[in-house]
């Protein structure tokens, strides 16, 4: 009897061990810039480069890099942004992963084929586009020439008067309530990029761009 109690005692004890989760070693910040891949500019020539692009392919950089997602994991994502941002890209998001900030998903905007509906309604941030303004067509964005991001479009939308992009923003226009994702004046992603210089479209008085960050070039 005594030797069954023993063996049953024994097999509880490995049950629990094997049901603990693993220890691995903690995720690690990591970027890789680069000049812009043959197979992505290929790829940017269907969709996000136009001819009329205020900008050349050489003036901008693929930046490979890793991020928190909305499942508390690790993930890796990539943005094309002007060359002169470069390494400020890289630092603002290591600031963002020390803070353990999540973003859903950081892809390409021609995974979307270059439409940045699609990449919003996607909840995607991204950084490179040859677009017009939004609500002003024939003037390139910031966008157009690398030099801005939107990030969580979802929970950070653009609203102008009655417009909200994407339309599912509209459930985070109250930036009181903090939810995943949110950006809010003096939070980590604020303090991140406005210390190196960009300007935050959440701080615009004739519409708010919660996802939007820009620097302007010297």
């Amino acid at each position: 009897m005594k030797r069954h109690i023993k063996y049953s005692v024994a097999f509880i004890l490995i049950l629990t061990f094997i049901s603990l989760p693993a220890f691995g070693k903690p995720s690690k910040y990591e970027a890789v810039k680069t000049k812009v891949p043959h197979k992505i500019a290929a790829k940017m020539n269907k969709f996000s480069y136009k001819n009329r692009c205020p900008i050349k392919i050489k003036d901008l950089v693929y930046i490979k890099l890793k991020h928190w997602g909305f499942d508390g994991k690790a993930h890796n994502g990539e943005l094309i942004v002007h060359k002169a941002v470069g390494d400020d890209i890289v630092g603002i998001f290591k600031d963002l992963f020390n803070a353990k900030f999540p973003i859903e998903k950081i892809h390409l905007i021609d995974k979307y084929k270059g439409s940045d509906d699609f990449s919003m309604a996607d909840n995607n941030t991204s950084a490179f586009n040859c677009r017009a303004v939004t609500g002003r067509p024939g003037v390139f964005s910031k966008h157009s020439y690398g030099v801005a991001i939107d990030i969580n479009p979802v929970q950070n939308p653009y609203i102008s008067k009655k417009e909200i992009l994407p339309p599912d923003g509209s459930k985070y226009v109250d930036r009181t309530n903090r939810r995943k994702g949110l950006i809010v004046k003096w939070d980590a992603v604020y303090k991140a990029f406005t210390k190196r210089g960009w300007t935050w479209g959440g701080s615009w008085r004739t519409l708010k761009d919660y996802q939007h960050f820009q620097k302007k070039l010297n």
